[in-house]
Formats: C-alpha cells, structure tokens, sequence
C-alpha cells in the first residue's frame, strides 16, 4: 500500500493511536506523521574492514531522507567476516548468516511498518540477505553497497585479501621469503573496505546495477573515497522518490532482470557464489530461474573484464576504466541484455546507459570490445554427471586446461585437506575430495578459500583439481567444482568416493564422472551410513534442518 496507507497506519488509524506517544519520544512532531519512514538497515560493524566504514554512508543517507521530506529509521544489520573466519569453524557460519541478515531486515521493515527501506551493507554475504528481505518485504527498496577496499601494494603489484592466503602455500613451498610473506600479509589491505578484487561482494553488488536496484556507477567506487558518501545519500533521494511512486522491487526483479544481472556477472568474471545467491533472490521474489539458466546465459556471455582473481586487475582499476556502466553499456549494444527492465529510478536501464559512450575508454585494458574478449563464453560452467546428477559449479576462467582425468584424494574436512597440501603429500595430477559440507553436512556449506589458494601458492594451479560439496570463495580460481548435488549429508555419490578412484571433470563436455563400476558402488551404497549432525542445537543446527539443496539456493525459507 502507499506511504500514506501503510505508516499511517499504526501512527495514525482510524482514530487517534496511543502508538503516536512513542512516535513523539523519538522527535517526531505532528507534521511527521504525514511523511513516509524509511529504513536504513545499515549493516556498520568493527568486526571487518569491509563494514567498518558504513557509519559515514549512513549518516549521509538518513540526512538525505530528512531533506527529501522522509522521515528515516535506522536499525542494524548483523554481519559475519567471510575473510576472517575462513578456514575456521567460524565460516559455517557465512551462509548462514545470509538468512539471519534477510530475516532480520524483513522483521524491522515489516514489523515495523516501513514505506521504503535502504539497505546499507559490505562483506559477502551482506548483499545477498539484503536483496532477499528486500524482495520479500516488497516495500521501495534500494541497495547502497559500502564500497572497495584500496588496493594493497608491495613489490611493485597490487595486493587483496587472497595474495594473502595464496603467500600461504607460496611460502611453505618455498616459493616466497618469510620477509615477503609477512610484508604481503601487512599490506594486503591497507584500509577500510570490502575486498577489492570480482570477489563475491564486488560480484553481487556490481549485478545489482544490471539487476536495477543499485545506482550505476556505485558498485567499483572505493569504501573512503567521498564519492561514495556522495552516492548513498543519492541513492537516499531516488527512494523516497520512489516511495512516492510506489515503485517495488519486485516490478524491477523479473526474471529479464535476473538474467541481466547474470549476464553482468559472467562479462566480469564474477564468484561462483552468485550462482547460490540468485537462486536465493529469485525465489524470495518468486521468480522462476533454476541452475540451468546459468549455464544458458553462460552460453552466450562473453568474459570482457580482466578482473582478479583469474585476471589482472582490481575493481578499483574498473571504476577507472568506466566501472559497470560502462560494461552494461558494451552488453546493451551488444544485444546480451534487455534495455528496458526497470530500474529504482523509474527509468530503464537503457534510458540509464543513454549518456555512456559505446566504447571502452582508450589508453586501458580493464574492460575489453565485445570482438576482443579474453574467453568466447561465460566462465561459470555447470557440470553434470554421475557425481552431481543435479548440478554442480565450475569456474573455468584462468585454467589453462579445464579438463583433468586423476585420482581421488579423500578428504572428511576443509583442515586434513590442508594439512596435506601444505605437508607436499598432494601430487600434480590429483583430484582432491572434499566432503560433508554441504548445506546440511557442514552445516553451512563453508567456503575453500584456504586449500585452494594453497594450491595456487604452490604453483599446482594448473595440474590439481578439488570437488566439494561446499562453496568457494570469491577469490578462488583454478580448476574447482563446487556446489556438488546431491551433497554427501543426503548420501550423494560423492559421500562414496573412495582414496584412488578416478575421477574426470571436463569444463567444455561439462561433465563430472566417478569412474567406478555400478556393482561396486551399489556395495558402497550398502554399507554407508549418514553420520551424525555436527550441530544439535542453535543457529547452526537449524540451518541444517531447513536448508534447501544449492541447486535452489540453500535457502531456508
């Protein structure tokens, strides 16, 4: 219902509401009570540098809505540190608190009452609960991302958060000097911000320009730069417009903008998490799009950044180049996405995109011509076979030979596998394994930053695969195969999976095969037994019992 149905509602009613007193407490005067509230659900935190500098985007965002004739509300939003608790018991907690912060903003905003709300986050999965609540509550909504981190430097490169982890194996192989280990631990982020490369929050919030519910151009700006502060109390300004307009997300998230918001993420790169998270959103905004629609647009998308990690660049050196206005702009021409979806300013993306110029600015090689792009198709794949009969998700970008038939490596848990590779027990060659932790199995389907990046720093990029039916991080690269369905938890083949079986995964017949025979697997089948939960109780232990498969998106609602 409009503004001046729906907080009017519980301020105002019928008759005069005693719900007005606490109204008052609160600064309100009469006059108040005929404007719409908005809700900044602002997700600032000092647990990461990704949410450390929202405050500012905050405050500039509430002084917007008061001087757009709105009255803001400002509540917090949890948020957990995907880079901080990698590689511990603390990242089963990542995705999960992808439906805490939905349930959370959903709970306020409905709760509550509001007319509109901005949402205002940075680490991973920030945007993604974001979106979601946003598609359920369905009030005018917009999405104000934090912004980048800097990049690092050391050594005359650029550094993120994965030259980090990646330094690891680099160091253990004696690849690198304790000195530069520690001086690329030191530098790698070197201020507030969210991790700068296609990561998966500069992946989710670049789409969410294509997707229309993001300013253009806000996406690549960095987290202490003041056009960013700029842009959120833009961003402010267009939604009490909207609110007035009554325009809802889910006019703007269809199913053309959803696979506008794919095509963005495929042209640049992007984390193999936006598979899992735009299952997610779709299915809050009830949108039909399943796995094979990634894989169909993937089909025909171009990769047209050179972006980190597989590439060269950072999103910092994208906002330069002309940011992600400029390659909507490449793909509108182009004919890969539809111009007139709507976007939260009214316009449509094609009215948006009018002032772009239809070439990539000279004198850079950050976004590339649709006619010179790094790969043909799209670099999210999605595999199939024996071992995932319902799907799984490759990154296929910056492989040199996406095709590998080797042995099993079996491994019960993210910190055996480690274990090893850091010990050299892992040969070129091998099919690393890594099992139970998936969305029930985990719980919370952790992320594989640590052994790949390992495996990268040891120079076995090339040469050593890992399946898993857990997640990767953003900054992974390499020949990985994630999201595998079913997970070992439900008694997918992968939990049958023994040391020294071969395994082929091959990108471009997009196939992921256990060659072992029916009648020895038919006695695996036999003698396995679902282990025990690791969690019995508290958030984890729900997610666990309510967690959808990740080929719809591990969602728990």
């Amino acid at each position: 219902m409009p503004f001046n149905e729906r907080s009017q509602h519980i301020t105002q009613g019928v008759t005069r509401s005693p719900n007005r007193a606490m109204y008052y407490a609160l600064g309100y005067e009469a006059a108040d009570f005929d404007k719409p509230m908005i809700g900044i659900a602002n997700g600032h935190s000092t647990i990461t540098p990704c949410n450390g500098g929202l405050q500012p985007l905050a405050d500039a965002a509430v002084a917007a809505v008061k001087a757009a004739g709105a009255n803001p509300q400002l509540f917090g939003v949890p948020t957990i540190s995907d880079g901080m608790a990698m590689g511990t018991e603390g990242m089963k907690y990542s995705l999960v608190s992808r439906e805490v912060i939905a349930d959370s903003i959903e709970t306020c905003v409905q709760g509550q009452w509001m007319d509109g709300v901005l949402v205002l986050g940075a680490c991973d999965k920030n945007m993604p609960g974001g979106m979601m609540a946003i598609a359920r509550a369905n009030v005018p909504a917009i999405y104000v991302y934090g912004g980048s981190i800097r990049p690092g430097r050391w050594n005359g490169r650029d550094l993120s958060l994965v030259s980090a982890f990646e330094a690891v194996g680099a160091y253990t192989a004696g690849r690198i000097s304790q000195a530069d280990f520690e001086a690329i631990e030191r530098h790698a982020c070197p201020g507030l911000g969210a991790c700068g490369g296609m990561y998966t929050a500069n992946t989710m919030s670049a789409s969410f320009e294509a997707l229309g519910l993001s300013l253009l151009g806000s996406s690549s700006m960095a987290n202490l730069d003041t056009e960013k502060t700029q842009s959120a109390a833009d961003s402010a300004r267009v939604l009490v417009e909207a609110v007035k307009r009554n325009i809802r997300p889910r006019d703007i998230i269809t199913r053309r903008a959803i696979e506008n918001a794919i095509t963005l993420v495929m042209a640049t790169g992007g984390s193999t998490n936006a598979v899992l998270h735009y299952l997610a959103i779709a299915h809050a905004a009830e949108v039909e799009w399943t796995l094979d629609d990634f894989e169909r647009v993937r089909r025909k998308v171009p990769v047209i950044c050179d972006l980190k990690p597989s590439g060269r660049y950072m999103a910092a050196d994208l906002h330069r180049a002309g940011g992600v206005p400029q390659v909507l702009k490449l793909l509108l021409d182009g004919g890969l996405i539809d111009g007139d979806c709507l976007t939260i300013t009214g316009r449509s993306l094609g009215e948006e995109l009018q002032a772009v110029g239809s070439t990539p600015p000279p004198g850079q090689d950050v976004i590339l011509p649709i006619d010179r792009a790094l790969y043909r198709q799209g670099h999210l794949a999605i595999l199939k076979g024996n071992l995932a009969p319902d799907g799984a998700v490759a990154k296929i970008t910056g492989v040199k030979h996406p095709t590998i038939t080797g042995p099993a490596r079996v491994f019960e848990d993210e910190a055996s596998a480690m274990a090893a590779i850091l010990a050299d027990r892992i040969r070129p060659g091998d099919v690393l394994v890594l099992r139970y932790l998936g969305p029930k199995g985990g719980p919370g389907m952790p992320e594989m930053l640590a052994p790949t990046s390992a495996i990268i720093g040891r120079g076995l990029g090339d040469s050593v695969a890992l399946i898993t039916d857990g997640r990767f991080s953003g900054g992974t690269w390499g020949m990985v195969v994630g999201h595998v369905t079913p997970e070992a938890y439900d008694g997918g083949l992968i939990a049958l999976v023994a040391e020294g079986d071969s395994i082929t995964i091959d990108a471009h017949r997009q196939v992921l095969e256990l060659e072992v025979d029916a009648a020895e697997l038919e006695r695996r089948r036999a003698a396995w037994r679902r282990p025990p939960p690791r969690y019995t109780r508290g958030v984890l232990a729900k997610f666990a019992q309510l967690a959808r498969p990740a080929t719809q998106g591990a969602v728990t609602g």
